[in-house]
C-alpha cells in the first residue's frame, strides 16, 4: 500500500463534471493498494497518515498533524502508484490489487481515517476523476 500525501491549501475531486469530494487546508491523499495487502496496512497507514507532523508550528517547523491544524482529508483511490516503471516506456500494474480487493481495502482506509477524524472526503474509487488542489509549500511525502 502505497499514500502520496501532499500539503494543500484546498483541493477538490470532479467526475462527469459534478465535485464529489472537496477539503479547504488539509491533506490531498492519492492511495494505491497493492497485492498482498491487508487491513493490517491500512490500520498502519491509517493512524500514520493522521499523525504525520506536515504542517508548520509558529516557529515554521513541521512539528503538527491534520488533526492539530483542524484540517481536512481528501482520499483518493490511485491505482497507478502500484505501477512498475523500472523497465521500459510502459508502466506495468501487475503488482496492483485486482479492482474488487482494491475498493474493498481502498473504503476500509475511509473508513479507518474516518473514525479517527471527522473531516473527511473522497473521489469515487474507479471512475474518471479531475483531481484540482493547489499544493501549499510545496510539501509532498510517500507513505508506505
Amino acid at each position: 500500500m502505497k499514500v502520496l500525501v501532499q500539503r494543500a491549501l484546498n483541493a477538490s475531486v470532479t467526475v462527469e463534471g459534478e465535485v464529489v469530494g472537496a477539503i479547504d487546508h488539509g491533506q490531498l491523499v492519492l492511495v494505491g493498494i497493492e497485492k498482498g495487502d491487508t487491513e493490517m496496512d491500512v490500520q498502519r497507514l491509517a493512524d500514520k497518515l493522521l499523525k504525520y507532523r506536515m504542517f508548520s508550528d509558529d516557529e515554521g517547523k513541521m512539528n503538527l498533524n491534520v488533526q492539530q491544524v483542524n484540517g481536512g482529508v481528501l482520499l483518493v483511490s490511485q491505482f497507478t502508484l502500484a505501477a512498475d516503471t523500472k523497465k521500459g516506456l510502459r508502466p506495468g500494474f501487475s503488482s496492483a490489487a485486482v479492482p474488487a480487493e482494491g475498493e474493498r481495502l481502498f473504503n476500509a482506509f475511509v473508513e479507518k481515517v474516518r473514525a479517527q477524524h471527522d473531516k473527511v472526503a473522497t473521489g469515487e474509487f474507479g471512475a474518471d476523476m479531475k483531481v484540482a488542489f493547489t499544493n501549499d509549500g510545496p510539501v509532498t511525502f510517500m507513505l508506505d
